[in-house]
């Protein structure tokens, strides 16, 4: 019985404390179907008037989305300005975190201990520590202003290395002696053992460094100048106040290709973050 109470109290809890950061979600959602002039009353600045949150719209309206995918070509050209620079990332740093890991954590050479000490070093670092230097390096080699500036800090980042390396040392080295003593070479283990066995590391690594860098905001205003250029994260802090409802409707957008993202490979995600952890 007291076990019962205690589980339908923590149910209780942690259903209430997951409703609690759903509501800025849901509020999004239902105001993205409102009118720009229901918004505007409902949060009414005039000293006479009380401002209301509205759950439910009086009327649902779909002017906002039509403005946004119809009217405003910036809106569809920051989406795919985001997608074109988040892609490669993603692909680049999932690519040179595996290949980095696997010698991190499959071979024994001098000094291994002490790069991957760097590389953990260089993620306890606050982003803005290494802001200034970045900006240096770009400028230096005249890549200020382009998709290049945001794509090669982030497809060099530490964060991909640890994650990934952290899933491999638990690798059973059986595996890997097993296939060279059938003749098989670094290539042949790499994909198809390694690599195989560590999917579930690369699907949490592959979703953490999507919804990372499709929120960035401080490096595209950084390093990119022409607003043409820039992602859909920094369009989204320049909607004018009189547009309130375009910029509900542009978070509800802005958030789906990442919604669709994380629920697609929820369980890899799961996995790889739980494994990484534990064969640490």
């Amino acid at each position: 019985m007291r076990r019962r109470i205690s589980t339908f109290i923590l149910v209780a809890i942690v259903g209430t404390a997951a409703l609690i950061m759903l509501l800025p979600l849901l509020l999004t959602i239902s105001h993205s179907f409102m009118s720009e002039s229901e918004i505007a009353f409902n949060y009414s600045t005039d000293s006479d008037t009380l401002m209301q949150v509205k759950w439910i719209p009086d009327r649902v309206s779909l002017d906002q989305y039509r403005i946004l995918l119809l009217e405003r070509l910036p809106f569809l050209l920051m989406f795919w300005n985001s997608v074109a620079l988040v892609v490669p990332i993603v692909l680049g740093q999932t690519a040179i975190a595996t290949m980095a890991a696997y010698a991190l954590s499959q071979f024994r050479f001098r000094g291994r201990d002490s790069i991957f000490l760097m590389y953990l070093i260089t993620m306890l670092m606050p982003f803005q520590v290494t802001l200034v230097p970045n900006y240096l390096a770009m400028e230096w080699l005249g890549l200020l202003d382009s998709r290049a500036s945001i794509v090669l800090p982030g497809i060099f980042s530490a964060f991909g290395v640890f994650l990934v390396r952290q899933f491999m040392i638990g690798i059973p080295r059986a595996y890997t002696e097993a296939a060279k003593m059938d003749g098989a070479g670094y290539g042949t283990i790499f994909f198809r053992i390694i690599v195989a066995m560590t999917r579930p590391g690369l699907a949490a690594l592959f979703i953490l460094v999507f919804v990372d860098y499709w929120n960035m905001v401080e490096q595209p205003i950084v390093f990119l100048h022409d607003a043409y250029k820039q992602p859909l994260s920094v369009f989204l802090s320049r909607v004018n106040a009189d547009e309130r409802g375009l910029a509900f409707a542009a978070a509800v957008l802005y958030m789906l290709p990442a919604l669709f993202v994380f629920f697609y490979a929820e369980n890899d995600l799961i996995q790889g973050i739980q494994l990484s952890g534990v064969k640490g």
